[in-house]
């Protein structure tokens, strides 16, 4: 057994392997004492290899999922090497101690979970590849609990970008890949050929050109190459449910990096989890499927105005019926997931209760066809969505006749085909049923006989039948003169046989055996006929979604009092009432009022430099106004009284402090990391929101820093921008960059309290309340009362010098000033800075004036 185990293994190396003995999986060695540790359960010892104990543990088959569950959630990958014949079989193969055959029959990892009680019913499951073909990066994402499979190209410098709007369960890329992600599964380069890619494609669909699909380039290809290798290990052979692929195109989608997605917390608050962010706050979905739509609508926002425009006409629609969108989300609460019943039922891990599932699922959109088909001039998307729900009568039909009501999940016991399906199962059921009337009137007949009136007649697995009795009464059983015979003695009781009960059982055996054969013959019949219809099943599953998102969309509008936005064609940003959906919701659970606010960016007006004290609400102001962004562009109603939006290709935000100290990042060089991208990439129709930009280094490079962000945005980028600051000498800036508008939220001090009003007012703010901050949080009074002291010496010290802004009205313009910059060398500066703060040894003194000797020998300017 050993040896066999050990050869399964090494054909798995890289797995903790399931290996099935009777009703356990064990795990042995080095795989035992991992899954203990990491799930808590007794590590023993068994047997001996190479002269010391074998570590060992084991969890029950009929459980084994909620373990694989747990180690899938720790990082492991598992191979479940199972049963490939029974103990008879394996005696009948090649004698009595015949060793029972066992194969690999699948490799389970994060991103080929179909299981429903291992997957999140509200979150897309992402398998994703990564490719990269002549400095081209290409994407290939499958999610096979429902078949949706995409495919993407991305410049090197969008890949996170990427990979933030799809979260991966399970990235793989290639031996070789240049700057390796985090987590990523390294696989074979042969995987990912795109010529061959190419050629599994049109064999896996049936097609001869790939062009119905899409356009993919060879990177796509490659990417596609890598993953389809990747899910024919998984599945030893054979392929999960795949619908035709899908070409995601990056010019379709607003593009949102990951540190943007985390600062708004789109999907997972910062904590982790749904709660507290943006799709926790607004999902109002009653299906699995519409929940893990909404969060790719979110995830990924249009930026085609008639796509958006359609989302927006089929919410209008049910957001105005308060009735029609009642009955249709009562109906689609009621339907199952069929998606995810069809992917387990394709990839083999299918039961009877998931042909159930669609039976009542594909009925029940068929209802949902007959009513929505009722509304007169119906919105253009919802006319497109029609037809996919009708076309499976045939089917619903068949599997209703076929199957019971409630189908279980246990093959093996049977009891899933209807009676009247199969008059020569009905038949068998008959025969078993009527054996087993006739075991019981033989218990009746033994008892009296015998006179024994706790014996009983019982069956299990080992014996099958048998007569059981407690033991004081075995001996008037014993002997051939009783009839019984003697199977076995245990501790209490003992079991007989008899003639007359072996050839009942017999009877009820075959006929039960029988049984099951058939109901296993139909059971794979129309597994066979509902895969034949699975594209058309898929493409059902996906209105359902679509209905639902729909719906839950209009109910939350109608729930806050949200309003559809209107899309214009320039690069405008017209908000008035704007509101944080998540941020009012925690204001109204403790009884107060969310302050709305309006945001009006235009080309003449595209940059506001927002000042105010900290808690004053400026941050939140921000957050709301690219969250209303997203909202409108995912086709939702938006939290505002009204709002007119340019569409935005690119979202960016700067918001709140963190450092990555595994990366070697402090929390200054973070911000820094994230500002440059934002001014590397932004475009006039990008929208960016920055916060406190420069306030993690030292007054005067915070300052300098901020001022020239500033400054770059206006020139540059010419953005849509919301830039908050403490730097009150940024205002100074509105008097030399045209599209640069001043405002503050409001604060005032009451009887020495600060009241945060969280209003915005047109113009600067009179200072930053930071003392009066300080007070509200908490600070000891004898500390704010020395702060004050501090203060007013540096107050009258920045009087006399003229303050941090002194000489700064006198700098070149940013674009000339870039350009000087360029051609500048300073290779001084830091002990220039070093000889102001009187820091330096004689020996560095020295070597200094010999450096600025040599230099201005050299005719060094600079």
């Amino acid at each position: 057994m050993m040896a066999q185990y050990l050869a399964l293994k090494e054909s798995v190396p890289d797995c903790l392997l399931f290996y099935r003995m009777g009703d356990f999986f064990e795990l042995f060695f080095e795989d035992a004492k991992a899954a203990a540790a990491t799930l808590d359960i007794a590590l023993t010892a068994r047997g001996e290899h190479d002269g010391e104990p074998i570590p060992m543990c084991g969890v029950p088959a009929h459980s084994h999922e909620a373990y694989l569950a747990r180690l899938i959630k720790a990082g492991h990958r598992v191979a479940i090497a199972d049963q490939t014949e029974t103990p008879e079989q394996a005696k009948k193969r090649a004698g009595s101690k015949a060793l029972v055959g066992r194969a690999i029959i699948r490799v389970v990892t994060a991103g080929t979970l179909t299981e429903e009680t291992l997957l999140d019913a509200k979150s897309e499951n992402w398998l994703v590849a990564v490719a990269e073909t002549v400095g081209k990066l290409g994407i290939a994402a499958a999610d096979i609990s429902t078949g949706r499979f995409t495919l993407a190209t991305a410049e090197p410098d969008m890949l996170d970008a990427e990979l933030a709007r799809l979260s991966a369960a399970e990235l793989i890329v290639p031996e070789g890949f240049a700057n390796v992600p985090e987590h990523a599964q390294i696989c074979p380069k042969t995987d990912f050929g795109s010529i061959g890619a190419e050629k599994r494609l049109k064999a896996l669909f049936g097609v001869a050109t790939l062009d119905g699909f899409g356009d993919f380039d060879r990177a796509e290809l490659a990417a596609a190459g890598g993953l389809l290798a990747y899910l024919e290990t998984a599945g030893q052979g054979d392929l999960p449910f795949l619908q035709p692929p899908r070409r995601h195109r990056t010019g379709d989608h607003m593009l949102i990096d990951a540190a943007t997605r985390e600062s708004l917390e789109l999907t997972q608050a910062v904590g982790g989890g749904r709660s507290g962010s943006l799709l926790g706050c607004i999902d109002q979905s009653v299906t699995g499927a519409g929940a893990r739509l909404l969060a790719a609508d979110i995830s990924a926002p249009l930026t085609s105005v008639a796509a958006i425009e359609a989302r927006l006409d089929l919410v209008r629609l049910l957001e105005a019926d308060a009735g029609r969108r009642e009955s249709l989300r009562a109906a689609l609460k009621a339907l199952p997931d069929i998606g995810r019943a069809l992917g387990r039922l394709v990839a083999a891990r299918g039961t009877p209760r998931d042909l159930g599932l669609l039976r009542d699922g594909l009925g029940a959109a068929r209802e949902l066809h007959m009513d929505l088909s009722q509304i007169e001039e119906p919105p253009k998307l919802l006319a497109e969505l029609l037809p996919a729900l009708t076309g499976h009568g045939a089917l619903t039909d068949h599997l209703s006749r076929a199957l019971v009501p409630s189908p279980p999940i246990d093959i093996a016991k049977g009891g899933y085909i209807a009676e009247g399906y199969d008059a020569a199962l009905d038949d068998l059921r008959e025969t078993a049923g009527a054996g087993r009337k006739a075991i019981a009137g033989l218990e009746a007949r033994y008892r009296e006989t015998t006179g024994i009136a706790s014996l009983k007649v019982k069956h299990n697995n080992v014996l099958g039948y048998h007569i059981e009795v407690p033991s004081r009464h075995a001996d008037a059983l014993m002997g051939e003169e009783s009839g019984f015979t003697h199977r076995q003695t245990l501790a209490g009781v003992v079991r007989f046989n008899a003639p007359d009960l072996h050839e009942e059982a017999q009877r009820v055996m075959q006929a039960g055996a029988h049984a099951l054969a058939a109901e296993a013959a139909h059971l794979e019949e129309l597994i066979a006929t509902t895969l034949a219809d699975k594209d058309r099943i898929a493409a059902t599953a996906d209105a359902l979604a679509r209905l639902d998102v729909a719906a839950a969309l209009a109910e939350q509008a109608a729930l806050c009092g949200w309003t559809r936005p209107r899309l214009a064609g320039h690069p405008c940003f017209q908000v008035e009432g704007g509101r944080h959906p998540v941020v009012e919701r925690a204001v109204e659970q403790q009884g107060e009022r969310f302050v709305a606010n309006d945001c009006r960016l235009s080309p003449d007006e595209r940059l506001w430099l927002v000042t105010g004290p900290n808690m004053g609400g400026k941050s939140t102001f921000l957050r709301q106004n690219a969250l209303i962004a997203v909202l409108a562009q995912a086709g939702s109603y938006v939290p505002a009284a009204s709002a007119e939006l340019g569409i935005v290709d690119k979202l960016f935000s700067r918001v709140g402090a963190s450092d990555n100290l595994a990366r070697g990042r402090s929390t200054f060089m973070v911000e820094m990391v994230e500002t440059a991208a934002i001014l590397a990439q932004a475009t006039e129709n990008s929208l960016v929101i920055l916060d406190e930009v420069g306030r993690g280094t030292s007054t005067y490079d915070g300052l300098a820093i901020a001022w020239a962000v500033v400054e770059a945005v206006h020139d540059v980028n010419r953005c849509r921008c919301l830039f908050a600051t403490h730097y009150h000498e940024l205002t100074r800036l509105a008097e030399r960059l045209d599209a640069l508008s001043l405002h503050h939220v409001r604060a005032r001090e009451w009887k020495g309290d600060l009241v945060l009003l969280h209003e915005l007012a047109d113009g600067p703010a009179d200072r930053s309340y930071g003392l009066a901050v300080a007070k509200l949080a908490g600070l000891p009074k004898d500390t704010v009362a020395r702060a004050k002291s501090v203060l007013a010496k540096l107050e009258a010290g920045r009087a006399s010098t003229g303050g941090l802004a002194a000489g700064l009205d006198d700098l070149p313009l940013f674009s000339a000033d870039v350009a000087q910059e360029e051609n500048r060398a300073d290779p001084l500066r830091e002990t220039l800075e070093a000889v102001h703060a009187d820091d330096l040894s004689p020996r560095e003194a020295l070597d200094f004036v010999y450096r600025l000797k040599r230099l201005a020998d050299e005719g060094d300017d600079a």
